[in-house]
């Protein structure tokens, strides 16, 4: 995995750079017995990755049209954002690492997400996160959600970047898919959902933390640095 030649990163947030998605399945779980239906973690593990519109079409189909998925959605939001307040969201392992490194570098870093603008800010706020990227693309400033390219189409016009210079780092098949499908090469970093066959097929590589990351950065700097004596890749060292 040599990344020498990348010259801007664009991160997925939920289950990606913060810890968010066990949060947002907690969530679920207590405000189905608000609503008196059952859990079911084949419908919540699917709507990982998804905009809100795709979460609400797999509601309806596991609990009936009828279903008030609005509202339910709203309530797990407010439930989710309690968990935040109380403190219990923080970065992934080795993501602080890896940003700190990125900014010595002069790499450039994208943030796309499939939550609003409103929720993003929101939780780049709580893990003290929000100085770290040049641009944040979130659902709210594109026609289509994750897996369309749309919102890693958008973060590599926004660094100025064509696609093939930038990695993708996702942790969810939807966002694979998009990253895929806007010619951006993708690292998966699994969260909650094990790398399938087609995720193998569709990422660069498949890692366990960020930290695999970091060290790829880091490996691949000293490789550009015996190439060429950059000055870029010499600053890992200091």
């Amino acid at each position: 995995m040599n990344l020498s030649n990348v010259r801007g990163v664009i991160f997925d947030m939920d289950g990606l750079l913060v810890d968010s998605e066990r949060l947002a399945r907690e969530a679920l779980v207590q405000t189905a017995g608000v609503f008196a239906i059952e859990p079911d973690a084949e419908t919540f593990t699917g709507m990982i990755g998804l905009p809100e519109d795709g979460s609400l079409s797999l509601l309806r189909l596991r609990y009936g049209l009828d279903f008030p998925a609005e509202q339910y959605v709203r309530e797990t939001a407010v439930a989710c954002e309690t968990l935040v307040r109380a403190g219990h969201l923080a970065l992934k392992p080795g993501a602080e690492e890896l940003l700190t490194l990125l900014k010595r570098l002069g790499i450039p870093k994208a943030l796309a997400t499939s939550s609003s603008r409103e929720k993003a800010m929101r939780t780049l706020t709580a893990v003290q996160a929000t100085e770290w990227f040049e641009a944040v693309v979130t659902r709210t400033d594109v026609a289509r959600g994750k897996p369309s390219p749309d919102l890693f189409a958008k973060a590599a016009c926004e660094l100025g970047l064509p696609a093939d210079r930038c990695i993708a780092l996702e942790d969810s098949y939807n966002g694979v898919r998009a990253a895929h499908a806007a010619g951006i090469r993708v690292i998966m970093v699994p969260d909650l959902l094990p790398a399938t066959t087609e995720m193998i097929a569709l990422s660069e590589a498949i890692v366990g933390s960020l930290s695999d990351v970091h060290q790829a950065f880091l490996t691949s700097g000293r490789l550009l640095e015996q190439s060429s004596g950059s000055s870029a890749a010499r600053v890992i060292r200091s």
